[in-house]
């Protein structure tokens, strides 16, 4: 009985555990709008090559001359680096170009789908499973 009970136990927390992660990410849908592209142009001021998505920060001028800071989420560092990035693919104080999805609540935020490189190169930015295919 008693290690029936310690089995069931130790199953519940692994359990817990392995499912944790799948909770604290979440979809495209939930946090961004398929039904409003927008593309920025803008001077990279900072990347995060992080997990479960990889961050781009931009600053975007506008025509009436304020400029606004853009985060561009990305896919995971290994779908980039498995779609040709590289870490220094851009860096702050390069100029980039960017298609994608904005944020439902406003913010500055883009779920960015395709970076223009400064060299010219096209790259996809987004995660295999994440917003409306273009």
């Amino acid at each position: 009985m008693r290690t029936t009970l310690v089995f069931a136990l130790a199953a519940t927390v692994g359990l817990g555990l392995a499912v944790a992660p799948l909770l604290a990410h979440h979809s495209f849908a939930a946090e961004f709008d398929g039904s409003k592209p927008m593309d920025l142009a803008g001077t990279v001021t900072k990347v995060d090559w992080v997990n479960p998505h990889s961050w781009i920060y931009i600053d975007v001028k506008s025509d009436d001359g304020t400029v606004a800071n853009w985060g561009l989420e990305t896919g995971p560092p290994n779908v980039l680096y498995r779609g040709g990035w590289r870490r220094d693919t851009v860096k702050p104080g390069d100029a980039i170009a960017v298609h994608g999805f904005v944020a439902k609540d406003g913010s500055h935020t883009l779920a960015a789908r395709q970076i223009t490189t400064p060299d010219g190169r096209k790259l996809f930015a987004g995660s295999p499973d994440n917003g409306p295919k273009q």
